[in-house]
């Protein structure tokens, strides 16, 4: 691994000293003028804060600086030499230009009068407070700080808001219903995900984020694994001259505290930021499983509670380096560290068949957790003169460990020692080239390389009756090292003719898995190679109603924890347990858009089509083994995935945002959806068929001395398969917000799942056993209270940085 480091750290030093100006500091810039002024209200004469100054390049065709005015609508900065277009910018005042300016010297361009924009008026609230959700033609957008509802929340409350996606109690998320969803951070996974992604998300604050970007329809330049799309989360990051930020406390109930800021200082041709947070929060949760054994009718009760303290302190620090005009280099280090302790008890009641007592055994189990993770992350771009062309590469090295240690106490005696000690590395390498043909055409090819690889080692000591020893169980315990290597490389083009636009592109990876277990001396290897191809169509049947058309293949490859064949003890009578004999499974998505935009109204909609083959599916069973509790035996139910099925979904998803007034807003979405899934396992028929549907209201209202009012109304209607039975869970999130100090800070209360609705209850049946289940994750409504003050910033979005990635605007 450090041979790849250093071979790397070489490699972008060269091109940073072929593109740098030789023997100058990055802080300095060569032949640099600075431009100086004021921008004043034309009528009223008062200075104008936070209009916009940028400098537009006649010869790099693109603009290469910009800046803000201060409070007293003065504004200073410094440019490279050259001939620029330059505008100034102020929210519902018409914009002034100055063009073709031959700038060689230091210049003071005076007092600048814009006049106010009448017909502009109208759309203030809109640039000023931008809507919680923006649809767009290839992708829905999600502006995080104008939630109000996630305030001090985390990024899994962040993502159970976003259209057409959901988190269930367990943490696990779905796009339009489907869980085989890949999480992207800045357009890349990321250590903030850490190696249990449900957890650490719920770790990572909902404040780091500005925006995150559905998309259903992936082009050829995004990594095809996830059958469902693509979610990527966007941090926050400012271009601002100067120093700025933000800085948020919030407390709440249960027991729950956090600090967060962001703060970015850009001097010249270096941007320095970073993100930081330390949380404090506990979670009360419930588990309720009744099952009944149908071949001696017996019962079995099992009440698990349990209380969850989590401790994490999480920081992203980094730097960009505008090296030139047209090369810039970014590096980033992020750094996690979070420890939990998770105290449950089960309460194990065996009854005979009249549901008369039999026995009752109490597990207590303490488990401390403790996990960490450092990533580094490099970026260098290279622009050529035409706009758009452009070069540029990746490299990504990060290291996560979790150890989970517990001593399980069975009816007043310590009996079970586990310990779970996990470790992964990981090397992402990736080079892009986009290259115009023309004014509307562009041609773009990549290179992609993952590497990673895990150890899970999990030791399980059983307390010997006779002597009052712990010893290994080597039945338990077992080492399991998995590696995966991906290599990949596309290509694609896309053009635009008139109102008609298209992107074609083709894929190619190839994977190779090992699987590796010492203790049991099983060895697996696997090398599948396969192509991907993604169509993307568009045509605008005017500037405010467009049609689309999109198709992608996809993969699903299984993840470790899914491979992994040695059970959880977290329950002797209900276990989980990965198959090693897994398979990726894959799928088409066909997807056909329409969107429509109106005075007040947008409306957009979506019909999907996806066929999934070789498909896993959860599969309950009675494993033949027995457990003895109390000198009575009980069966052992496992539930583990299997490839088995064939799986067809059709869906139409609807979505609509209204404002009727600057007052109020409203943001829906609809989803419905069918799945037909048709395979056998061991004999047994799982064809079902299952409609459902989901359904979430956004509603932001701004009451008298302008307070505003949220509520978020979700429902997810009951599903269903050849052995599941899920019913419908609906939740109501409120929230109001003041805005103080001259929009410096913002108070913000929420209260989530007001009506404790937010738990999963359902029934699994096979030939064997009858189970019902009922599962809080959190149990009950959360409280919080969070203060927000910005310093240097307004309340007002300003443009950021796209960390999606390439592709042509469709």
């Amino acid at each position: 691994m450090s041979k790849i480091l250093i071979a790397f750290t070489w490699f972008v030093s060269c091109l940073t000293i072929l593109n740098a100006q030789p023997k100058v500091s990055p802080f300095v810039m060569v032949g640099s003028v600075t431009i100086t002024g004021n921008v004043i209200d034309s009528e009223t004469k008062q200075p104008l804060e936070y209009a916009t100054i940028s400098f537009y390049s006649l010869r790099e065709k693109q603009i290469i600086d910009g800046t803000i005015t201060d409070e007293n609508g003065s504004f200073d900065i410094k440019i490279p030499e050259g001939v620029y277009d330059v505008k100034i910018e102020f929210i519902s005042y018409k914009p002034y230009e100055l063009k073709n300016q031959n700038i060689r010297s230091d210049l003071n361009l005076g007092s600048i009068a814009l006049e106010l924009d009448i017909a502009a008026l109208d759309a203030v609230e809109v640039i000023a407070e931008k809507t919680t959700v923006e649809i767009k033609l290839d992708k829905k957008i999600y502006n995080v700080g104008k939630d109000l509802t996630v305030s001090g929340g985390t990024v899994s409350d962040v993502l159970d808001n976003v259209p057409s996606v959901s988190v269930d109690v367990e943490g696990n998320v779905a796009l339009r219903g489907n869980t085989n969803v890949r999480i992207l951070i800045n357009g890349k996974p990321s250590g903030l995900a850490g190696l249990n992604s449900a957890e650490a998300l719920r770790q990572l604050p909902a404040e780091s984020i500005e925006k995150v970007e559905v998309i259903t329809s992936p082009s050829a330049r995004y990594e095809a694994q996830g059958t469902a799309g693509i979610l990527n989360i966007i941090l926050r990051r400012s271009k601002l001259q100067g120093l700025n930020g933000a800085l948020t406390v919030n407390g709440g109930h249960p027991t729950t505290a956090g600090i967060s800021g962001n703060t970015n200082y850009r001097t010249g041709d270096v941007n320095f930021f970073n993100t930081t947070a330390y949380g404090y929060n506990t979670t009360i949760g419930h588990s309720y499983n009744y099952t009944r054994y149908k071949n001696t009718g017996n019962y079995v009760d099992e009440i698990r509670d349990w209380d969850n303290i989590r401790k994490g302190l999480t920081t992203n620090l980094g730097l960009e380096w505008y090296i030139n005009d047209s090369a810039s280099l970014t590096t980033s280090i992020v750094y996690r560290d979070s420890d939990s302790e998770q105290n449950s008890t089960n309460v194990l009641t065996q009854f005979d068949e009249n549901r008369n007592f039999i026995d009752e055994n109490i597990r207590f189990d303490p488990e401390l957790s403790k996990s960490k993770t450092i990533q580094y992350a490099t970026n260098f771009t290279k622009n050529f003169k035409t706009a758009g062309h452009q070069l540029s590469f990746d490299f990504q090295f990060e290291e996560n460990n979790e150890d989970r240690l517990s001593l399980i106490l069975t009816d007043g005696v310590n009996t079970d020692n586990l310990a779970t000690i996990e470790d992964q590395s990981s090397v992402l390498l990736q080079s892009d080239y986009v290259l115009p043909i023309n004014e509307n055409s562009q041609f773009e090819l990549g290179y992609r390389g993952d590497y990673s690889t895990r150890s899970t080692d999990y030791e399980v000591q059983i307390r010997n009756p006779l002597n009052g020893d712990f010893e290994i169980d080597t039945n338990l315990s077992n080492l399991f090292n998995f590696k995966l290597h991906i290599n990949a490389i596309y290509v694609q083009y896309g053009s635009k003719l008139n109102k008609f636009s298209y992107l074609l592109g083709m894929r190619m990876e190839n994977t190779q898995t090992t699987i590796d277990q010492p203790t049991t001396g099983d060895f697996k290897k696997k090398n599948i190679t396969g192509l991907f191809p993604t169509l993307n169509f568009s045509y605008e049947i005017s500037d405010k109603e467009n049609i689309t058309l999109g198709y992608s293949r996809r993969i699903e490859r299984p993840r470790s924890f899914y491979l992994n064949p040695f059970p959880s003890r977290s329950s002797l009578t209900n276990i989980f347990q990965g198959n090693p004999d897994l398979d990726p499974s894959y799928s088409g998505l066909y997807d056909l858009g329409y969107l429509k935009r109106f005075n007040k109204l947008t409306l957009s909609s979506s019909f999907y089509y996806q066929r999934e083959k070789n498909e896993s599916n959860w599969v309950s069973y009675e494993t033949g083994e027995v457990v003895t509790v109390n000198n009575q035996d009980l069966p052992v139910i496992a539930r583990t995935p299997v490839n088995f099925a064939t799986e067809n979904r059709f869906g139409f998803e609807f979505n609509f945002n209204y404002n009727p007034n600057k007052k109020w807003r409203i943001n829906t979405d609809f989803n419905l959806f069918n799945n037909i899934i048709k395979g056998e396992f061991n004999g047994v028929n799982f064809d079902n068929e299952n409609f459902s549907w989901t359904a979430r209201i956004n509603n932001k209202f701004t009451l008298p001395s302008n307070i505003d009012w949220q509520t978020n109304i979700d429902y997810r209607g009951p599903s269903q398969d050849r052995q599941n039975n899920r019913e419908g869970v609906f939740s109501v999130n409120l929230a109001f917000s003041k805005d103080l100090f001259n929009e410096n800070a913002s108070l913000v209360f929420n209260v989530s799942d007001l009506f404790n609705g937010r738990r999963y209850r359902g029934d699994i049946e096979t030939e064997t056993f009858f189970s019902r289940r009922d599962l809080q994750f959190r149990g009950g409504r959360i409280f919080n209270l969070a203060f927000t003050y910005r310093f240097n910033q307004k309340k007002k979005v300003e443009r950021s940085r796209d960390y999606g990635g390439g592709d042509m605007d469709i």
